[in-house]
């Protein structure tokens, strides 16, 4: 077993036990992180911070007026999380990363989504077990899906990422237990963050890619499914900071969101049965620590338990690298849609209109323009709920 899988085993079996410490880094390691964080303060917040909007609602309402989902219920799709999944920073309600993972979900799925989002700036770990008490206590029932995304507050505000874990597979534990389908966004890499510096840079890559390989390991044993977004944000987000940063150089731009989005959706649409699976798919299986330290440095990669036979949970588990393969930014001009590359000599599938709400017949293909993430606007479906104030306890960072 590699170095970075038994650290992530470690940190993880730690959870499961109820282990705590200071973390990684030792008390050295966290003076100097510290002192460097600090620093990095006085740079990061320069300019206007935006209230997430509201983009609770129903997208692709056309499907459920003569699609082929018009006879089914709409999926009913919730996001949980910190700023991340809350989309702070833009302000749009269909260019936060919710409304384009519901639209995206829709299309594939040819079914309405309806979409309900209690992500809350600023939230740790620690804030999961309010958030899934809101989801499992809804009259009208439990979601078919959550989309998670936490971690990033818990490296900046120094949660011993044991006690992390252990916050975030209790919640996907009860969400399991309530019927829900799981999908965990792990840790991002915050080393690409523009006013980091080595070597709090170096620090903060290290830690988020450790607490994303645990959060792996222990969502995967709860029986949830992950995306590894660190890898895949990394080096388009350090390549090109003010492209894929907003105004307080620290959450993603809308550009940045939907590159998140474009990650996550294939294994939101997975979990439920709807993504088309390709029989050449780069996939492997792995004992669960190696998939998930193979998944930390691999952006876009989704990790899920293998089957399990006779009641007892498998060891293994099954990696599908679903990411397209990604345009190099640099290369690209700017405020160029980010399209994934085509095949030479083929031309993404045509996607088939209907009616004037111009939602697709079948499920766009992986790669297709449609599913960039510029998010083409006929997937922008806009929610039918009037926005509602957002509660007032969600402040921005």
């Amino acid at each position: 077993m590699s170095s970075r899988a038994r650290v992530a085993r470690r940190i993880a079996a730690g959870a499961a036990y109820g282990g705590s410490g200071i973390g990684l880094l030792g008390v050295a390691g966290v003076g100097l992180l510290l002192a460097e964080v600090q620093l990095a303060k006085r740079n990061v917040g320069v300019g206007e911070m935006v209230v997430p909007p509201h983009a609770d609602g129903r997208y692709g309402r056309t499907l459920a007026a003569d699609g082929p989902g018009a006879e089914r219920p709409p999926i009913r799709f919730t996001m949980m999380g910190d700023s991340l999944a809350a989309g702070q920073g833009v302000r749009r309600a269909r260019q936060t990363p919710a409304a384009l993972l519901a639209s995206g979900l829709a299309a594939v799925a040819e079914r309405p989504v309806e979409l309900r989002n209690i992500a809350l700036p600023g939230a740790r770990s620690d804030d999961l077990d309010r958030q899934v008490s809101l989801v499992v206590s809804d009259p009208d029932g439990v979601p078919d899906v959550c989309c998670v995304m936490i971690g990033a507050n818990d490296v900046t505000h120094h949660m011993p990422p044991m006690r992390s874990v252990q916050l975030l597979n209790a919640a996907v534990r009860r969400l399991r237990t309530a019927g829900t389908e799981v999908v965990v966004g792990t840790c991002p890499d915050l080393g690409t963050v523009e006013p980091v510096y080595q070597p709090l840079r170096w620090m903060a890559r290290r830690v988020s890619r450790q607490l994303a390989a645990a959060q792996t390991i222990g969502v995967v044993e709860q029986g949830g499914r992950t995306v590894s977004l660190s890898d895949l944000l990394g080096p388009e987000f350090e390549a090109n900071p003010r492209e894929m940063f907003g105004p307080d150089k620290y959450h993603p731009s809308v550009e940045g969101y939907a590159t998140a989005a474009m990650a996550v959706l294939p294994t939101l649409c997975a979990a439920l049965g709807v993504w088309p699976e390709d029989p050449a798919a780069d996939e492997g299986v792995l004992p669960v620590a190696k998939a998930a330290a193979e998944a930390a440095a691999s952006g876009g990669t989704e990790v899920a338990a293998m089957p399990s036979h006779g009641g007892r949970r498998s060891p293994l588990a099954l990696l599908r690298r679903r990411a397209p393969p990604r345009t190099p930014l640099l290369n690209r001009r700017r405020g160029a849609p980010a399209i994934p590359p085509q095949p030479q000599n083929s031309a993404p599938p045509a996607l088939e209109e209907r009616g004037p709400g111009r939602s697709p017949r079948r499920p766009p293909a992986p790669g297709h323009p449609a599913l960039a993430p510029a998010m083409s606007k006929r997937l922008e479906m806009r929610p039918v709920s009037h926005p509602a104030p957002r509660d007032p306890r969600s402040t921005c960072r």
